[in-house]
């Protein structure tokens, strides 16, 4: 408020308290252009008789665009900067009695000008929108001219919020930077201009975007198709702003998406082929791009090619299936129609990683014969043949029927032995005190005298005796008890070694 208003206003008070009248004061806003109405007499329903007004201490006239109505008020059409000051109204009543009353008019302006500025950003469209990219730094300016005062705010609005408040102030313009800005950062920034007088608002948008590129390549992926022999190849880039471009191969075109399938069948693709995947995307430089690859292998089920297995037992075959690319589609297969192998409980399919295993329960005669390994990918089939053999089980009583044998052969040995033995009774060995001559262990051979022909060519003959009853011959060999008996054997003559004694007294001589 500046001085004049200030004593204009010093004047009303005075004069309201020496006519002691009621004297009131109103305060109006009206901005450039607008209509501004100023009241006087507002105590009752009286209409004045007369009535003056006054600016700033000066008297007002009316003219072109201020008038005085008949209710008192001063009306001013076309609001101009100028018009702006302290009004003073002095009104007579029809009782004679006075009335004055104080209005200030204040003349605000905007918010005007008011825009938002974002540096580190490129114009991307003709609608205004703003690029930067990922890990860049961008500040925000926000400014607008307001009358008599004004509050500035900046906000945003993205995909994780809406209308958040960044940096709120006074005065002409406020900054506001973001460093290493990220994808979250992208949306609308706002330039809020408040006109703290007249309340009035304007605000100043603009859109930026973010765009980005993912660290890692693109993503190669198969599906298979519902007939084996064809494939759907899927390659995806989540995570790149806006879409890339993305390629099949070499001759398809590029399409602007995260992510292109496409469907190939056996004619197109062979053994070793590379499948590759291109992707581009704006923020690289011309001619840069990234890809996604694998080769192509063809199925090779490895397992055992022969089984064999028991009746009335169980056996797994395995098969293993390590290198196809894509995946092959495995199952089992039974007989030369390949007839398809149904889960039950007959069989057990299971895998195991690479490993497919089907085991046959309760297996009889009928269970014998050649299964398939089939494996089938995009590329091809290949199958692994596994013959099984099934024998009968051994006999419950195999084990009773070879005790039996073990023991028969026990006794019949135990008989050859015994007559063996008793054949060749005429030979004893005497060891101990029976037969025993002396302390060296000497052996008696004792030979019955019916057969004593047998030895007469090699053995001296005893003289008969004079009853005429044949005599035992008894010859003594010496067996050696021992080392030093051995060496006293050897160091005696041939003829001490060959020693006989023989008795010819009756009473010396073992008669049978």
């Amino acid at each position: 408020m500046n001085i004049a208003v200030f004593i204009t206003l010093l004047q009303l008070c005075l004069s309201a308290t020496l006519s002691g009248e009621a004297s009131t004061e109103t305060i109006l806003t009206a901005s450039p252009g607008d209509i501004a109405l100023l009241p006087c007499y507002t105590a009752g329903k009286v209409t004045p008789s007369s009535t003056t007004w006054s600016k700033n201490g000066g008297e007002v006239v009316p003219g072109q665009r201020l008038s005085v109505l008949h209710d008192g008020s001063l009306n001013i059409r076309g609001v101009q900067p100028g018009d702006e000051g302290s009004y003073l109204c002095s009104s007579t009543l029809p009782d004679n009695s006075s009335f004055q009353a104080s209005v200030l008019l204040q003349v605000t302006r905007g918010p005007d000008n008011v825009s938002v500025s974002i540096g580190g950003s490129v114009t991307l469209l003709s609608n205004g929108t703003l690029l930067t990219s990922r890990g860049s730094t961008v500040s925000f300016n926000c400014s607008a001219s307001s009358y008599p005062s004004q509050e500035l705010t900046l906000a945003f609005s993205g995909a994780s919020s809406s209308n958040d408040s960044l940096v709120t102030a006074s005065g002409a313009s406020l900054a506001f930077r973001i460093e290493n800005i990220q994808p979250g950062h992208q949306g609308v920034y706002s330039c809020r201009a408040h006109n703290n007088v007249s309340h009035q608002r304007v605000t100043d948008s603009k859109q930026l975007l973010v765009y980005y590129v993912p660290d890692r390549h693109p993503e190669c992926m198969w599906m298979p198709a519902r007939d084996l022999s064809h494939v759907q190849f899927s390659c995806t880039w989540f995570g790149a702003y806006p879409p890339p471009k993305l390629r099949w191969g070499e001759k398809d075109d590029f399409q602007v998406t995260d992510s292109l399938t496409v469907t190939r069948n056996r004619s197109t693709l062979s053994e070793g082929q590379t499948v590759k995947c291109t992707a581009q995307h704006q923020l690289l430089s011309p001619g840069a791009e990234k890809s996604c690859t694998f080769t192509l292998k063809p199925p090779y089920p490895e397992g055992e090619p022969l089984a064999a297995a028991l009746e009335d037992t169980s056996v797994t075959l395995t098969c293993s299936e390590k290198t196809s690319l894509p995946p092959a589609n495995t199952t089992w297969r039974r007989g030369l129609q390949q007839d398809s192998i149904i889960p039950g409980n007959k069989y057990v399919v299971s895998e195991d990683g690479p490993e497919l295993k089907l085991t046959i329960l309760n297996i009889s005669k009928d269970d014998e014969g050649i299964y398939f390994c089939r494996s089938e990918n995009p590329l091809a089939v290949a199958e692994l043949e596994v013959y099984l053999t099934v024998r009968k089980a051994a006999s419950a009583y195999s084990g009773a029927i070879i005790g039996v044998f073990i023991a028969a052969l026990i006794v019949g040995s135990t008989a050859v032995i015994a007559k063996t033995l008793y054949s060749s009774r005429h030979r004893i060995c005497l060891g101990g005190g029976f037969g025993q001559v002396d302390d060296g262990g000497d052996v008696l051979s004792l030979v019955d005298s019916d057969d004593e022909q047998i030895f007469q060519d090699t053995v001296p003959q005893l003289p008969p005796l004079a009853n005429g009853n044949h005599t035992t011959l008894v010859q003594i060999h010496r067996i050696p008890s021992s080392d030093q008996e051995d060496a006293e054997t050897a160091a005696a003559s041939p003829q001490q070694q060959e020693d006989t004694v023989q008795t010819q007294e009756p009473d010396e001589l073992v008669t049978f």
